[in-house]
């Protein structure tokens, strides 16, 4: 787990290798330690390393392995890599480390950008060829590993996070509009390859791109789960015994370093599993981590009673963090400084919070992210039940966007407003594609090829990153989506969401835990702004910054001020903060 950065021109010049310094050095928390450069004419890569595998210096990158004319900077893990080395072996090639970063150059080399199909993990990479100036950048395929782009025509630069890019200067930072439309329609959301600043880019999860040196680029899209149900009867306890199988391997393949894993213990259903299952393949002492809020408002501020039940169970050594309320506003400040694009969900303070003082503990953790989007454990999917194919996207819409896009127009100022419903169409265009049979298997289709990427994953690898730790998502197996994606609709929605999950885990979890009621990591002073965080609010909207960029009705804010709690979007999301932390996080950037 690391942060990478580079930068190929296609103007004749050679790439400014301190350009790419400083977007290497503006990484530094996703790789304390160690860093690197390399450039060769047009091409120059840098890299911040977290030492997870093969902690010696052989592993260091960027790697150049000059026999083969390849040079390469990774981000993320291949948790198959010491079966491909081996496979690697039999052809002939010679390894001088024990990286999986080794594995995936060798690879390039064997298989081309075709290598991909061959990984289970969760990667981003770049690798420059010597000969032709060929430059290849892949993620992938459930988009864990974030590779954002800015590109001016002369040249491309490329990083792992936004900030990195908006330190090199020269990066069109005004709004994308369409960005916007989609940042307040899918509470903060922003899918597909754009980001909220018009002059960069995402590349999209399971794509891997091609750079030629004069500019022509190729690009190819390796992955997409069916969500065809399976021909077999729908057979409920055939299927519950092959989702715990795929889940242990998923447990399993994550295990995979030469550091101590842990676990964020949220005790909820999906990571109190991964607890269990590790508990099976006889991890003692396995350290576990949750973490408490004040309560506001009337609403609990932890779930401490379910994680101790868990952690209890299973024996682990478990570490119970509570933040105090004067803690968290600096708490929330720092966790939007290291966001690389403003994300609204409460969870992300959470995250920041507890992952700081997990990275004390260990350096990798596996966390139960996605399998709400993968086994349809949402509130927004139970009403697709039945409705006919062609009413997806309007029963969708109606339950998971914030607004319709009329009422924008009282929200946002004219000039920043679009004249179409830009939002309602990104999800009617993915809706409606060929393939998934049923409503239900066409919005898990959206949710997991399209929305996944840019909100929970997001959200986990730049909190967690930001003190320097890995996050391993065991429910965003590649195999395990796949095999989520054939089970019949009725066996996901069963028990009010995730049912055959549910199933699969009364074996090995308490009733309590099973049947609770869902769950999220609670932060309520963020949920019922107050005090000085409204104060915080208050500072940001009214800034000089905040008026000459002008993106909201002033009239707007100035109600949502005198009433915090007035507005809240379909997912109960706080207006009011949906638009100050967009105000936040452009100030602390430097907008």
């Amino acid at each position: 787990m690391c942060g990478l950065s580079g930068e190929i021109r296609f103007d004749g010049h050679k790439a400014d290798l301190g350009a790419v310094g400083r977007m290497t050095e503006a990484m530094h928390e996703r790789g304390p330690d160690g860093s690197g450069l390399w450039s060769r004419g047009p091409i120059a890569l840098g890299h911040r390393r977290l030492k997870i595998i093969d902690l010696s210096e052989k592993a260091a990158q960027p790697m150049v392995d000059a026999e083969l004319g390849l040079a390469a900077v990774f981000n993320g893990c291949l948790y198959n890599y010491r079966e491909l080395r081996d496979e690697l072996r039999r052809a002939g090639y010679r390894f001088f480390s024990g990286s999986d970063t080794e594995v995936l150059v060798k690879a390039y080399h064997r298989w081309g950008p075709a290598c991909v199909d061959r990984f289970a993990g969760m990667f981003a990479f770049a690798v420059a060829e010597r000969a032709g100036g060929r430059l290849t950048l892949a993620r992938d395929r459930l988009g864990v590993k974030p590779l954002y782009l800015a590109a001016d025509g002369r040249r491309l630069r490329f990083a792992s996070t936004l900030p990195a890019l908006l330190a090199t200067g020269g990066v069109d930072t005004a709004i994308d509009r369409a960005a916007l439309h989609h940042y307040m329609t899918f509470h903060s959301l922003v899918p597909g390859e754009r980001t909220i600043l018009a002059g960069v880019r995402k590349l999209p999860a399971a794509t891997v791109r091609t750079y030629e040196a004069d500019g022509t680029v190729t690009e190819r899209r390796y992955w997409e789960p069916d969500h065809t149900p399976a021909d077999r009867p729908p057979h409920a306890g055939e299927w519950r015994e092959a989702v715990l199988e795929s889940l242990r391997t998923a447990v399993r393949r994550r295990m995979v370093a030469d550091v101590p894993v842990g676990v964020l213990l949220s005790g909820g259903l999906d990571s109190s599993l991964i607890v269990a299952l590790l508990a099976e393949e006889g991890q003692s002492g396995l350290a576990t981590f949750s973490i408490g809020f004040e309560s506001a408002a009337g609403e609990s501020g932890d779930e401490f009673a379910y994680s101790d039940l868990v952690a209890q169970r299973f024996g682990t050594d478990h570490h119970r963090i509570r933040v105090p309320g004067s803690a968290l506003l600096s708490g929330i400040e720092r966790a939007v400084a290291a966001m690389s694009e403003p994300m609204v969900s409460h969870d992300c303070v959470a995250f920041h919070l507890l992952s700081g003082e997990v990275s004390r503990h260990v350096k990798v953790v596996q966390s139960g992210q996605g399998a709400d989007e993968v086994f349809a454990g949402y509130d927004w999917f139970p009403p697709l039940a039945g409705v006919p194919r062609e009413q997806a996207a309007d029963t969708y819409l109606a339950a998971f966007r914030d607004r319709p896009h009329d009422e924008l127009a009282r929200v946002l100022a004219p000039e920043h407003l679009v004249e179409r419903d830009v939002s309602g169409e990104f999800v009617r265009r993915h809706l409606d594609r060929p393939g998934a049979a049923t409503a239900l298997d066409a919005v898990l289709r959206l949710e997991t090829t399209a929305m996944l990427a840019d909100d929970p994953v997001k959200r986990v690898d730049n909190m967690t990153m930001a003190h320097g730790l890995e996050a391993r998502t065991p429910f965003l197996d590649h195999e395990l989506v796949e095999l989520a994606a054939a089970c019949p609709a009725g066996l996901k929605l069963a028990g009010g969401g995730k049912g055959v999950l549910k199933d699969a885990a009364r074996k090995l979890l308490p009733a309590e835990v099973v049947d609770r009621p869902k769950g999220y990591f609670p932060v309520p002073a963020v949920r019922h702004p107050d005090g000085p965080l409204l104060d915080l609010l208050r500072d940001a909207l009214t800034s000089q910054a905040a008026r000459s960029r002008g993106l909201f009705r002033r009239e707007y804010v100035d109600g949502l001020l005198a009433d915090p709690g007035r507005d809240r979007a379909a997912t109960g999301v706080n207006t009011l903060w949906q638009v100050g932390l967009l105000e936040l996080w452009l100030q602390a950037h430097g907008m």
